[in-house]
């Protein structure tokens, strides 16, 4: 039985379409069965419908407080029983109640510990660094925190904008998120055995 996954995302979704993509592969050891977004509407969303994969969006406004996003959030996940929960361009910082329940997958665009947080690109460059990159982390309670899996570099340019190098990360991103989460699911695939 294939591994599931659900996809969190906020975004365009080009890394969640790389998810999917790889999915859809026969040999791939997972299956996305759901994604959910904070931002209603988003590209990211529509990447999955499309795919057939059912969506749901909880945008915190919508929410009388925080507590109450995090436990519908927790619940939604909940509901398609993943095995793992992958963060595809999610920029909410999620509960520890979550992060407990269901391991949790996320890429950054940074070598952390460097550079945490959601402004790692901008941040890289005003501080002048030569080389930047790319981490896939598992999720812990902190901000960027958890446990690395896996890192590649990518070099920083002197005529680098935040547009140019991020295109430079996003590039490396993906096949470095697929590659970890294929084997993050062959180790979950080989403990139900």
């Amino acid at each position: 039985m294939p591994v599931r996954l659900v996809v969190l995302a906020s975004g365009s979704g080009t890394t969640l379409q790389a998810v999917l993509d790889a999915a859809a592969e026969a040999d791939f050891p997972a299956t996305v069965v759901a994604a959910g977004t904070d931002r209603p509407g988003c590209a990211a969303m529509k990447r999955a419908a499309d795919a057939g994969v059912p969506t749901f969006s909880l945008a915190l406004a919508d929410f009388g407080s925080r507590a109450a996003w995090d436990d519908a959030l927790f619940a939604s996940i909940t509901e398609f029983e993943p095995d793992l929960v992958v963060l595809a361009g999610f920029m909410r910082v999620i509960a520890g109640e979550t992060v407990q329940r269901f391991p949790m997958v996320n890429t950054h665009p940074s070598l952390l510990p460097s550079f945490p947080g959601a402004h790692a690109i901008s941040d890289a460059l005003a501080h002048g660094v030569k080389v930047t990159g790319v981490t896939v982390h598992r999720v812990d309670a902190g901000l960027d925190s958890g446990p690395i899996l896996a890192q590649v570099a990518v070099p920083v340019l002197d005529s680098d904008t935040e547009d140019s190098l991020r295109a430079r990360i996003q590039n490396a991103e993906r096949p470095l998120f697929i590659s970890t989460i294929r084997q993050l699911c062959i180790s979950i695939e080989e403990s139900r055995e």
